[in-house]
């Protein structure tokens, strides 16, 4: 059984910049509830959302431990669960406790295995930018193999996995970017033309 009961966490008590980003130490690990697995957390995703509630803008309750997606090892099982067990490899989206720590909460159907040619580091990067592309590109825009995608944002992460999951479904990917490291970036992901969106005509050139 799994004993640990104190654990190291960046935990946030006044709204801000970078600089509120604060250690915690003895702060109590989570317990899991019925469908919930504990996890060790090995790599934490950064999303642009985490800075949103960072500073203020999007509420949330003071204080609190930020991070959604992360990948890790299962650590505890709460009643219910079917689908884990402790020692999986694991990536995960929608940490109800925060994976800014050693250890976070987890609903089940949040978790998927983690294959071994895959690091952590790049477990903790699928959750958001990942499902939202996927989601943006098959369930919403139901693209088909020739169709020409136009991707705003292409050098971010969820502009990325848009270049990467297009191309691999046979489509025409076309890109936008701010800077030239991003138009570069666009294009090694599955981009075939890129255009930087800082120019006033570049919908003229698209």
């Amino acid at each position: 059984r799994f004993l640990s009961t104190a654990m190291n966490a960046i935990q946030i008590t006044k709204f801000g910049g970078p600089e509120v980003l604060q250690l915690a130490k003895g702060v109590a690990v989570p317990k899991p509830g019925p469908g919930q697995v504990l996890v060790q957390v090995k790599a934490a995703g950064v999303n642009p959302v985490d800075t949103y509630i960072r500073e203020g803008q999007r509420g949330g309750n003071l204080p609190y431990i930020p991070g959604k997606d992360g990948a890790g090892i299962v650590a505890e099982l709460g009643p219910n669960v079917t689908r884990s067990k402790p020692g999986d490899r694991v990536y995960f989206f929608l940490s109800s406790s925060g994976t800014y720590a050693e250890y976070c909460l987890v609903d089940e159907k949040c978790i998927a295995p983690l294959k071994e040619q895959l690091s952590f580091s790049q477990g903790a990067s699928i959750g958001v930018p990942y499902y939202t592309a996927y989601r943006a590109l098959v369930h919403k825009a139901n693209v088909k193999p020739g169709y020409t995608v136009l991707i705003h944002g292409a050098s971010g992460a969820v502009g990325l996995a848009c270049c990467q999951i297009g191309r691999q479904l046979g489509c025409n990917i076309i890109g936008t970017a701010g800077t030239e490291d991003g138009m570069q970036l666009a294009k090694a992901n599955g981009a075939k033309m890129v255009f930087n969106h800082r120019d006033k005509n570049y919908m003229d050139k698209i």
